[in-house]
């Protein structure tokens, strides 16, 4: 047996996560997604739910119902994902809801944290964890999954991994940044944000941002800011399996997510090795891909191999 080889059996198998549709995706397109997904793709859990707008919600209750029982069938762990921004006490009493009528829950905000007063969760990337310390608060509050904030380098998440069992890493899709009070897509579209006319539906994986000198900088998803280019681990996912990590988040795209997840699955087993991996993301069309956060460089800064 090779050294490599002996290495990889020693290391437990990093598992994938797709996290939730962040986009306002048409009911038919999102429910026609999450059925493949069911029947064809390699992940291990998915979650699935409204994070960015509560006003989408209504549209998806019974799609989603229905997806969450197509997903178990399909031999995945569903996860119920929340709100990142409740604001009324409507959302926060329907966060509630939720939590009473059982199930795993993802939470993305301190309120559902203290929702759920100590039963098991899994924690979103919008939290702020940026230490050891505070992951370990969480834990101790109950999560049994852990998605890191998307600005961490390797270097910090290799030290936040050792001997815990609970850290995810976002390792690809537009990174989320920021979410707003304002709606930035009504805005464009010069519409008050309760009269919005979910225009956001317009931008299947957001609404390009430039600069001023026209150059690529951010995206905007309603009342979210995400990174212009796509994050792809595809150079980290060795080091990252060696540290401990226990799952890669991949968040959709409206490219082929299937497809995306086998390239990480085979990845993440050593089948391929990432420049390949990045080669086969890319002739997908899912954007420019980067990996700058997670080398200590501007989240923006190209594919290592790219430098």
């Amino acid at each position: 047996m090779s050294k490599d080889m002996a290495m990889s059996t020693a290391v437990a198998r990093l598992g994938l996560t797709l996290g939730p549709v962040l986009f306002n995706w048409p009911a038919g397109r999102w429910a026609d997604f999450y059925a493949r997904i069911a029947d064809e793709a390699p992940v291990d859990r998915v979650c699935i739910g409204e994070i960015v707008c509560a006003k989408r919600m209504p549209f998806r209750t019974e799609a989603m119902l229905r997806a969450a029982e197509r997903l178990a069938r399909g031999g995945k762990e569903v996860v119920q994902a929340t709100l990142a921004l409740p604001t009324t006490g409507r959302e926060i009493r329907a966060i509630a809801a939720l939590i009473e009528a059982g199930g795993l829950i993802e939470a993305n905000d301190m309120a559902t944290v203290h929702l759920l007063a100590g039963r098991p969760h899994v924690i979103g990337p919008f939290l702020n964890i940026y230490n050891e310390e505070a992951l370990m608060r969480h834990v101790a509050l109950g999560a049994t999954r852990v998605c890191l904030p998307v600005e961490l380098p390797v270097a910090a998440i290799r030290v936040m991994a050792a001997g815990n069992a609970a850290v995810e890493v976002f390792a690809f899709g537009r990174p989320p940044l920021a979410v707003s009070a304002r709606c930035y897509h009504a805005r464009a579209h010069g519409l008050p944000k309760d009269a919005c006319q979910f225009v956001c539906d317009r931008d299947a994986d957001g609404l390009d941002v430039l600069t001023t000198d026209g150059v690529p900088f951010l995206a905007i998803n309603g009342i979210q800011t995400l990174g212009h280019a796509v994050t792809a681990a595809t150079h980290q996912v060795a080091d990252l399996r060696q540290a401990g990590v226990a799952s890669l988040r991949l968040s959709p795209q409206s490219c082929d997510m299937v497809r995306v997840a086998a390239i990480f699955r085979d990845l993440a087993d050593g089948r391929v090795g990432g420049p390949e991996a990045a080669h086969a993301l890319a002739a997908l069309g899912p954007g420019r891909l980067s990996d700058g956060y997670l080398r200590g460089l501007p989240g923006m800064r190209r594919l290592a191999e790219a430098d």
